[in-house]
């Protein structure tokens, strides 16, 4: 398989902080439905056009008492957890082989060992701060390196399940949930990726940014540096920080702390820059959009390419090939374009807008990709879950087509991979679906995000 497979005063804004929109939103969602007044304890919860929207949907899915929800959530970890490391024993699933990408892990561990980063191996594609994270069994020298990484993995997955029911304690753990039950729909793969640890990094650092103090921003900005100096992502945690204060502080530590990283990082080993040859000769894969496209075109005899094994991944090789992946990474500028548009014409901020910027951002630029590896969704549902522990988000409907997308994905990877390689109907069928969700989601969040953020009048803040 592919290595990728592998609080605010109250007044008018100004260079204080933005944050007041936060607080004059929280100040509303405490106001009834109607004529800002209270709702009193016997009155029914609002309903909307939409059940994702309704107050039902928010607050009263999940109806139990006292610790019942945090032990329903730790019960269906413990027993769905249990499901994917028996998976990943047996790994034979599928297409199998699902735990190797570990066993390469090993080898670049191996190398780090001998202070440098793998010099010309075409699948290390990764920024520097990926080798912390590849180095970490390290910290468990009693287990062997496969065993010492699927336990750190399911540590990460622990931590970023404890802190969304902290999160979404007032609302019984809806973000939690969507975490506990969605990542299993992608069977055992994410046990041996990386990919859990990295959104673990960008789960605490939006749940971070959410807080008011300056303390909290700057952890949250420094986490999301890190992040993105372990798989460039996590940076877009802090593309919807309000603006004023509450940026300056975030966006500050996490430049700070992402050149700290990387310096030491150089200081330490040598080729710490030498991924960034790689991911210039990066070609269409297989489980990407235009490889969808790809794969019709050839199935109908328009297209004459072929697959072939290459920098680690199942690419497409043949003619429009290059004019495709250019065409991608146009629409990814176009996407980050859009993104900086939607930061400038934002007017309306709620506690839930960081939240849904950030993954309404990272839908972009997946779905946008050349790649879109199944390990993606891991980072998906993590900032879906992170979305559904505000009760204003606007986030619901898009976290919700996640979740067959995710089931589609373990589909095209393991369980059917060698058919979506060779491209038969059902191979095709698979890839069309989980690609569509994936796109229609993109696209529907970025609707979302814009008309409550920067359709009709500013809020008030007097």
């Amino acid at each position: 398989m592919t290595n990728d497979h592998p609080q605010s005063p109250q007044g008018t804004a100004s260079d204080t902080d933005t944050d007041t929109g936060s607080g004059v939103a929280r100040g509303r969602h405490r106001t009834g439905a109607s004529g800002g007044r209270r709702r009193t304890g016997t009155e029914l919860p609002r309903l909307t056009g939409s059940p994702f929207d309704s107050d039902t949907f928010t607050s009263a899915t999940f109806v139990t008492v006292g610790r019942g929800p945090y032990v329903a959530v730790a019960s269906v970890w413990l027993l769905t957890r249990v499901g994917m490391v028996l998976l990943l024993l047996r790994d034979t699933l599928g297409i199998g082989g699902v735990g190797r990408e570990v066993d390469l892990y090993q080898h670049w561990y191996e190398q780090f060992a001998q202070g440098t980063f793998p010099p010309g191996d075409v699948t290390w594609q990764y920024p520097p701060g990926a080798g912390l994270v590849i180095m970490s069994p390290g910290v468990l020298p009693w287990l062997p390196y496969f065993q010492a990484f699927v336990a750190l993995t399911l540590l990460a997955d622990a931590v970023i399940t404890v802190a969304l029911a902290r999160a979404d304690s007032a609302r019984l753990t809806h973000g939690a949930w969507i975490w506990v039950c969605g990542l299993p729909l992608l069977l055992h793969l994410p046990l041996a990726r990386y990919d859990v640890q990295t959104t673990a990094l960008a789960v605490l650092a939006l749940l971070a940014l959410n807080a008011r103090s300056t303390a909290s921003h700057q952890l949250g900005g420094a986490l999301a540096g890190i992040g993105a100096m372990v798989k460039v992502w996590p940076a877009l945690a802090l593309i919807g920080t309000p603006r004023g204060r509450t940026t300056r502080e975030a966006w500050t530590a996490a430049v700070v702390a992402a050149l700290a990283l990387l310096a030491t990082l150089a200081l330490l080993f040598s080729e710490s820059l030498g991924f960034l040859r790689q991911q210039g000769s990066r070609g269409i894969q297989i489980e990407s959009l235009g490889g969808t496209a790809l794969a019709l075109a050839k199935a109908t005899g328009v297209w004459p390419g072929r697959v072939e094994f290459r920098y680690g991944a199942f690419e497409y090789v043949g003619p429009y090939v290059s004019s495709l992946g250019h065409l991608a990474l146009l629409l990814t500028v176009i996407a980050f374009g859009w993104l900086l548009l939607w930061r400038v014409r934002a007017h309306r901020w709620t506690p839930a807008t960081p939240l849904d910027a950030a993954f309404a951002a990272v839908l972009l630029f997946t779905a946008t990709s050349r790649v879109i590896s199944p390990q993606y969704m891991i980072w998906l549902l993590g900032l879906a879950a992170v979305c559904l522990t505000s009760r204003s988000t606007v986030m619901r409907p898009v976290a919700l087509l996640l979740l067959p997308a995710a089931a589609l994905s373990s589909l095209a990877y393991p369980v059917l991979y060698d058919q979506v390689i060779v491209g038969t109907t059902q191979g095709l069928t698979v890839m069309v679906l989980r690609n569509g969700l994936l796109l229609g989601a993109a696209l529907l969040a970025a609707r979302r995000l814009w008309t409550s953020t920067v359709t009709g009048p500013p809020e008030e803040t007097a």
